[in-house]
């Protein structure tokens, strides 16, 4: 399993404080960020991480504001400028981010994803694509020589982890715990798929005070539909309820729960003060990653 950090790129973070926090986690199998309302843009913030770890990844960039050449045209130039670190996530996003905040109809996301990738997968492989569907007409290529990024999607619905099983090297999952992973994802997903899960984590000796902070903080992302039947499967009522809060040898024991369950990368995202908890992900990837002893480059798929 391969052990790596979530980066928070909101626009009140400085470009400075970034590249501090990439450098930070160098010892890492990998980074991630995500595209966050007025924030800066993931692929253009993981291009400038010179000395960020092996892997790159964006957890998500949204589909329905990018047309799928233009987001291969970005990705390939990123995939180029580092080194073929890039993994490009990607995602429908939200009804009320798309329409509410952007005027952007949310039709039929799972269609729209499939379709997306139909074509945006062979651009990305440098290949001519002649397309004409439901949403894209296309006809055209991308000639940036670089390689192709593996691919993973922000599937939690069981028609879109359909369309990841289908067309994508995984998925990206959030407010997920264990059981859901080995009880819901993993049997809808084609084998060896990449299981990346999105975790936030405190390592903390008041682990109440963490779950409080979060269902402040994160709670109303509870009543959107997809992380609400999310939790629902998970028989959980919070967004709280699946933070992984406590101290060092407990926050151990649930990244290793993580591995057994079948996820394939854990990717932690700091809640509260941050002193103690690079030294648990060290010790986590010590024990976990593969790419301690192996090259990120030549493995694109991780097995579990």
């Amino acid at each position: 399993m391969r052990i790596g950090t979530h980066l928070i790129a909101s626009g009140a973070v400085t470009v400075e404080q970034l590249r501090a926090d990439a450098a930070a986690v160098r010892g890492l199998d990998s980074a991630w960020t995500n595209q966050q309302p007025g924030g800066w843009d993931p692929l253009g913030v993981l291009s400038s991480f010179a000395d960020a770890p092996p892997e790159l990844g964006t957890a998500v960039v949204p589909t329905y504001p990018q047309h799928p050449a233009t987001l291969a045209t970005s990705a390939l130039t990123v995939q180029a400028l580092t080194g073929g670190r890039l993994t490009l996530g990607i995602g429908p996003s939200h009804e009320l981010a798309m329409t509410g905040w952007l005027g952007i109809p949310y039709t039929a996301p799972a269609r729209h994803t499939r379709e997306y990738l139909e074509v945006l997968r062979p651009l990305l492989r440098g290949e001519h694509v002649r397309h004409s569907g439901e949403f894209f007409t296309v006809d055209t290529q991308v000639a940036i020589k670089a390689p192709e990024p593996p691919v993973l999607l922000a599937a939690l619905g069981p028609r879109m982890l359909e369309v990841a099983r289908d067309l994508a090297d995984g998925t990206i999952a959030v407010w997920a715990r264990p059981a859901l992973v080995t009880d819901y994802l993993v049997p809808r997903l084609a084998p060896n798929s990449r299981i990346a899960a999105m975790v936030m984590v405190a390592v903390t000796d008041d682990p109440d005070a963490a779950r409080d902070s979060i269902a402040r903080e994160f709670g109303a992302a509870g009543q959107l539909p997809a992380y609400r039947a999310m939790l629902d499967r998970g028989g959980l009522s919070s967004v709280a309820d699946t933070v992984v809060a406590g101290d060092e040898t407990f926050v151990l024991k649930e990244i290793q729960r993580y591995r057994d369950a079948g996820v394939t990368d854990f990717v932690a995202t700091t809640v509260g003060p941050q002193e103690r908890l690079p030294a648990v992900l060290a010790e986590a990837k010590s024990a976990y990653s593969p790419l301690s002893r192996l090259s990120t480059m030549s493995f694109p798929m991780v097995p579990r």
